[in-house]
């Protein structure tokens, strides 16, 4: 073996043990908090919701994110890209985020994804409740 293949290996395995020692760093840190979902932060709101329009996959929203067909996120015209929100509907409550501006029709304060949509069983234009999560 010579000296210049022997440095490379060495430096492969270095590389190697730092990822695994990222990855148990990553792992511990969530064991840590116990996989908890950040809670409801402060008062809950309500405004007007709809499902958002189909269409757009693939293309970047205003926030930046790829719409996907299982994309879960809303969209409002004020809330900062990337807010985690709880959105309730009927008993039930989902985590999730402002990846987009809008909604697309007047009276609407949010644009709901249709997975989002499905998951909370609402349809048409509904009172939802909302509120800020809190920081993990």
């Amino acid at each position: 073996m010579t000296p210049r293949l022997a440095q490379r290996e060495l430096g492969l395995a270095a590389v190697a043990l730092l990822a695994a020692v990222a990855s148990l760093a990553l792992v511990n840190d969530r064991s840590d908090r116990g996989g908890a979902l950040p809670q409801p932060a402060g008062a809950w709101h309500s405004a007007l919701a709809g499902v958002r329009p189909i269409g757009g996959f693939g293309r970047r929203t205003a926030c930046g994110e790829v719409l996907r067909p299982a994309t879960l996120g809303v969209s409002h015209p004020v809330l900062p890209c990337g807010a985690k929100i709880y959105i309730g509907f009927d008993g039930r409550h989902v985590l999730t985020q402002v990846i987009d501006r809008g909604p697309s029709v007047p009276g609407r304060e949010f644009d709901l994804t249709a997975p989002l949509a499905d998951r909370l069983r609402l349809a048409g234009i509904q009172r939802v409740s909302w509120a800020y999560a809190s920081a993990p």
